[in-house]
């Protein structure tokens, strides 16, 4: 049986999508994928922010101490919803190390995970990351709407999300640098 050029070019379509979907090198391509698209995340218009008006989160720590949300009521926040084996997730930790070490003695990092304590500190260890890293004790505030993941909220001082995105993105930009000089001098 003779194999025609466009089945070929076929079976080799389906190889790839295979490969990038079945296979580990395809979390390491989507990976790569979400780092070349990440940008600046956006900031909410002032008549679209969500002002959180519930503090009760108890987080349990996995490298870092437990914390209880109403602790950072009046503080600059940042909140990212991850997951070891989300390529998005992978993709974007790099800019929020950078943006850790920087600012971590100003801003509240909460990195919240499902995942296991042993597979997360083997995560961060591997990727020489020492983001602060919890599971929660109880659900989240309703204000994080978190229906996939990567997702991370910036809040201000009295409670505003002043950037709410979902996907992967640059966290180490000078836009979001610029923004977190400007609440933190509020």
């Amino acid at each position: 049986m003779k194999i025609s050029k466009s089945q070929r070019s076929n079976i080799i379509f389906v190889l790839i999508l295979g490969i990038v979907f079945f296979t580990p090198i395809g979390g390491q391509i989507k990976e790569f994928a979400s780092k070349m698209l990440a940008f600046s995340p956006s900031i909410e218009d002032v008549e679209d922010r969500v002002v959180l008006n519930n503090y009760q989160w108890n987080l349990k720590g996995q490298n870092t101490d437990d914390i209880n949300f109403n602790d950072v009521r009046g503080k600059v926040v940042i909140v990212n919803f991850w997951a070891t084996w989300c390529p998005p997730c992978r993709a974007e930790m790099p800019s929020f190390q950078k943006l850790y070490d920087d600012y971590k003695d100003k801003v509240v990092f909460l990195f919240v995970t499902n995942d296991d304590v042993n597979k997360v500190k083997g995560f961060m260890k591997k990727n020489n990351y020492d983001l602060p890293s919890y599971n929660e004790y109880n659900r989240s505030p309703s204000a994080f709407n978190v229906s996939s993941i990567p997702a991370s909220y910036l809040i201000d001082k009295k409670g505003a999300i002043i950037i709410d995105k979902v996907g992967a993105a640059d966290w180490n930009s000078d836009k979001v640098r610029e923004l977190l000089d400007d609440l933190l001098a509020e």
